[in-house]
């Protein structure tokens, strides 16, 4: 038994200010760490006290375990909690904080060692009699066993997975697995293994204690997936027998054991559609969806993660009973219309469920944040609880659809509905659910007009009624200028014509001209008949459409009202049509923003880490043939070219950083050769 009365959690963000949460509720000094880039986030200005380290990028940063137990010993800690990712699951720096003096609040680091290897893992769970998919061999791999799937032995998070339907695909993808899998662990060891279709991603969390404990918390379903990374996650699992939950949690109880486990951890299995249980790895280490375990289940795993780090048994040697259902969805920076591509920039507002008292939101950002490059791009994870599962979803679907997300694009709309989706409400989903329903879910949004609406009016266009109530809001912060330049928004002498005000949709990139009136018998705008004007301010405005009373809320960040010049402003307007964000566009166009046709451009910041085979200047190239990739908020990003032709010039090489809109390469197509001539 050893007392511990400081922790430091050896990582950043949403897990960190998750564990200082059960800290200051135990009476436990917190102490953080911090690269420069994370100088005055919410995890440093929560702790009691923080170490810097040097540099941005993880590796020279949250992945020094040295530096962090130097920190542990130079604020004197008992105890060091990895959260997740980074080294929560390596056993050298769990031994070398052992062997510093400190308490390590995780698994032993023999169990540790155990799981690392999927390869050695499966072997293990073989003998403990944990069922399994049979390993492929590569060189013997057969047309009938098709669809394989290529996984990185030391790999998480996606990395290092391939899915291959074709056999003369398998070796490129085998040696592009390895590569990913050799840069994000430091082991290109991979293995092949059946790809289960439509299969569902269950997990049972475990709970174990140094005095021969197992806890099993049930199940959890993390089927809905991109990248092969979790988006939405419940527990407990919906639609499943009682005698697969048994099967399920006996061979999780057996896992554990078979390693000698101790505190909390995630035995992750595959069940395919006979419902049929297949191992797939075990986390040692906490997971990002526990939450939902903790809703359902009343417990705090963090908490026992440190009674457990202490040395006091479990509470009890069953664990409590579960008690309704949890749903959590990852709310991150990222567009899922285009190809998941990470965003960055300033988070002007986060606020989620302010008005629905069931809804939990762990987040380790805050307003005015900067959203970098350099980690993952999880703004907050919003959990539900509720008596039902429809309860529960339903409640989650309208707290996200209710938030004020203002900053980068994020994935909040997807969220929505997919948690609305038939298919995810009969309670069945499977991995494949966005590789079917990606394009419907992602397309410009179409509410329906009620049948006594006609097309084409104000009703039926919600994303440009939320443009003229930005250009309202506009004209109202226009008059509340101090000057009069600024409430005319310049001087004119032809009454008549309407005011003009042009906004683009992010991020589908639509162009709105907004041309209205204010006159002493109210709004004229043109193309909304239909549509009057009740309030306006700079930051709400009422309008009645079509005979329905509606209040949007408007925020505009940057250079301020349009008043005080043409440069650029972001509006976003939320309502009970939905949130729709817009960038002001000015009057002129800037002669400036030109890019050479055919240019593939860097959506974000990161760093060039392959580039395709022999690739070379003046090669002719397919359409969507992959060009290079870029490493970026812990994935990779694909740069194909934009369509047949010849590469003129290739501007990237391997190790490059970048920044947005840096120019990687310039593909001419053949129309273009076709049009201008050799």
């Amino acid at each position: 038994m050893r007392a511990i009365e400081s922790v430091l959690v050896a990582n950043r963000g949403e897990i960190a200010c998750r564990v200082f949460r059960s800290c200051r509720e135990l009476g436990i000094a917190t102490l953080a760490v911090h690269s420069d880039e994370d100088a005055t986030a919410p995890h440093v200005r929560e702790a009691d006290a923080s170490v810097r380290l040097p540099g941005s990028a993880a590796a020279d940063t949250y992945l020094r375990g040295d530096l962090i137990i130097k920190a542990a010993l130079a604020t004197g800690a008992d105890a060091v909690h990895p959260g997740y990712g980074f080294l929560s699951e390596n056993a050298g720096f769990a031994r070398a904080v052992q062997d510093a003096g400190l308490v390590w609040i995780g698994p032993p680091p023999e169990a540790v060692d155990a799981m690392a290897s999927k390869t050695h893992a499966k072997e293990l769970m073989a003998k403990a009699g944990v069922p399994l998919l049979e390993s492929v061999a590569a060189t013997q791999a057969r047309e009938e066993q098709l669809p394989l799937l290529v996984k990185a032995a030391a790999g998480g998070g996606g990395r290092g997975m391939r899915v291959v339907r074709e056999l003369a695909a398998l070796p490129g993808q085998i040696e592009a697995a390895r590569a990913e899998a050799a840069a994000a662990f430091g082991d290109g060891e991979v293995f092949v293994e059946p790809y289960v279709e439509r299969g569902r991603h269950i997990e049972v969390q475990v709970l174990a204690d140094a005095h021969g404990t197992v806890w099993t918390l049930g199940t959890r379903d993390c089927s809905l997936q991109r990248r092969h990374q979790k988006v939405i996650e419940e527990a407990p699992a919906p639609g499943l027998d009682e005698a697969l939950r048994a099967e399920l949690c006996g061979a999780a109880e057996r896992a554990a054991r078979a390693v000698g486990y101790r505190g909390a951890g995630t035995v992750e299995f595959l069940v395919d559609g006979r419902g049929r249980a297949y191992f797939l790895e075990m986390n040692t280490r906490l997971q990002v969806e526990h939450p939902v375990t903790e809703r359902v289940y009343g417990l705090d795993l963090v908490a026992l993660q440190i009674r457990v780090a202490e040395g006091e048994p479990l509470p009890a040697a069953e664990p409590p009973l579960p008690r309704g259902h949890a749903v959590e969805a990852r709310l991150c920076a990222e567009d899922p219309a285009r190809d998941w591509r990470p965003q960055t920039g300033v988070l002007h507002r986060l606020e989620v469920g302010p008005d629905a008292p069931g809804v939990r939101v762990d987040s380790g950002v805050a307003d005015g944040d900067m959203i970098s490059v350099h980690y993952d791009p999880l703004l907050a994870k919003v959990i539900t609880w509720a008596p039902t599962r429809r309860e529960a979803v339903r409640a989650l679907a309208r707290a996200l659809e209710r938030a004020r997300i203002h900053g980068p694009v994020t994935n909040r709309e997807l969220l929505v509905r997919s948690l609305r989706h038939p298919e995810f409400g009969d309670a069945q989903p499977d991995t494949g659910f966005f590789d079917r329903h990606l394009a419907a879910l992602t397309a410009p949004a179409q509410v329906p007009s009620p049948p006594s609406v006609p097309e084409g009016t104000a009703t039926a266009r919600p994303q440009a009624l939320a443009a003229l109530a930005a250009a309202l809001a506009d004209a109202a912060a226009r008059r509340a200028a101090p000057t009069v330049a600024a409430r005319l928004g310049g001087w004119r002498n032809v009454p008549s014509r309407p005011q003009r005000k042009s906004y683009r949709a992010e991020p589908d990139g639509g162009e709105y001209e907004i041309a209205y009136r204010l006159t002493r018998d109210g709004l004229a705008a043109e193309d909304f008949a239909g549509v009057r004007l009740l309030a306006a301010t700079e930051r709400a405005v009422v309008l009645e459409a079509d005979g329905v009373r509606r209040e949007f809320e408007i925020s505009a960040y940057g250079a301020g009202p349009a008043a005080a010049g043409d440069a650029a402003v972001r509006v976003w307007v939320d309502s009970s049509l939905g949130a729709y964000a817009f960038t002001a566009l000015p009057r002129f166009a800037d002669p400036q923003a030109r890019t050479e046709p055919g240019s593939l451009l860097a959506q974000m910041p990161g760093t060039v880490v392959r580039i395709a085979e022999g690739l070379a200047t003046g090669d002719r190239v397919a359409a969507g043939q992959p060009l290079l990739w870029l490493e970026a908020m812990k994935m990779e990003h694909r740069f194909t070219a934009p369509a047949a032709g010849v590469l003129h010039a290739l501007h990237a090489e391997v190790g490059q950083q970048v920044e947005v809109g840096a120019v990687l390469a310039v593909v001419v197509s053949d129309q273009e050769t076709a049009a201008t001539g050799p």
